[in-house]
């Protein structure tokens, strides 16, 4: 069972609905390669901030909040439970901890200014920059991970105050129960490339082909992510079939790694479960607790994504 399969248990037991934490399952058109829920799913257990957006369309963590904060109001007003389920570590935090991020729209005129000069002296300019207004900023951004470095440094210009002291964090606005699905590297890998060969199986491919077909760029932030990416390369005749799936579980598999930044075995705050041991009777267990404790609707208990041992 894996943290979307285990929400819908908790949702079905706890008169529940779910709120996405995904940056790319907002995205209309995307159902494949962002792993949707199925159409039934969502007909039984009401699910939000999924299919909000046109591809083209620009999505931010201020956003984000903004919409979970107004969805969780309303499941709360129905005496629901709301059940965050994460893919998107920055996110989840960034609800649970109470960040305060501005809103800043993007400069179209700036952007393309640092993209030309990232083309001409190289991602790593651009990142240094950063490095000299924002170092705590800068350290947690990959200095290849242009879109994220030209937001940090558009933010910065847009309000003359560097990021890192503009994420202020007020006390949560909700009670939590946080829970994570474990396993092996091993079978975590296993499950990722099994995912991937049945997103193929699937139709990623001619996913991909019709959002190309109705003119949505390959250089949009939402073709960024991984699946989509490579299966664009692929119809540009950069990459066989065989190296597109390849590299697509590739880079899930670093992804995967890189949760440890957002979601640590270590944390006393997440409630880790093995996912070969049954985890929903473990996890129903835990929140019915959590609610007898007092907590009531005004709670949320995410389903985070899954970690390695």
């Amino acid at each position: 069972m894996g943290k979307s399969g285990l929400a819908l248990t908790l949702a079905r037991t706890f008169n529940g609905e779910i709120v996405g934490a995904d940056s790319r399952q907002v995205y209309r058109l995307m159902d494949i390669g962002t792993a949707k829920p199925s159409s039934e799913d969502r007909a039984e257990i009401r699910h939000h901030l999924i299919d909000i957006l046109a591809p083209d369309q620009e999505f931010s963590l201020a956003l984000f909040l903004d919409l979970a904060h107004r969805a969780i109001q309303d499941i709360h007003s129905r005496d629901k439970l709301p059940i965050v389920v994460g893919g998107t570590g920055q996110y989840v935090w960034a609800l649970l901890e109470g960040w305060q991020v501005p809103h800043v729209p993007p400069n179209p005129g700036l952007r393309q200014e640092l993209e030309e000069r990232a083309n001409r002296e190289g991602p790593d300019s651009l990142h240094r920059t950063l490095y000299e207004v924002d170092a705590e900023t800068a350290s947690r951004i990959h200095p290849h991970n242009l879109r994220r470095v030209i937001r940090a440094l558009e933010t910065y210009y847009a309000t003359g105050v560097v990021p890192s002291t503009l994420r202020r964090k007020q006390s949560p606005l909700y009670q939590h129960l946080i829970i994570g699905l474990t396993t092996s590297r091993e079978d975590l890998y296993g499950m990722i490339d099994r995912r991937v060969d049945e997103m193929l199986e699937k139709g990623l491919v001619d996913e991909v082909r019709s959002l190309l077909d109705m003119g949505y760029s390959p250089e949009l932030p939402c073709m960024s992510s991984m699946g989509y990416r490579e299966i664009a390369l692929h119809l540009m005749g950069k990459l066989t079939l065989e190296e597109a799936s390849q590299r697509i579980k590739y880079e899930t598999h670093r992804f995967a790694r890189r949760q440890y930044a957002w979601f640590r075995l270590k944390d006393p705050r997440i409630h880790w479960l093995e996912v070969d041991d049954n985890p929903g009777p473990q996890a129903e267990a835990l929140v019915k607790g959590f609610l007898i404790e007092g907590h009531g609707c005004g709670t949320i208990a995410p389903a985070i994504e899954e970690n390695v041992q």
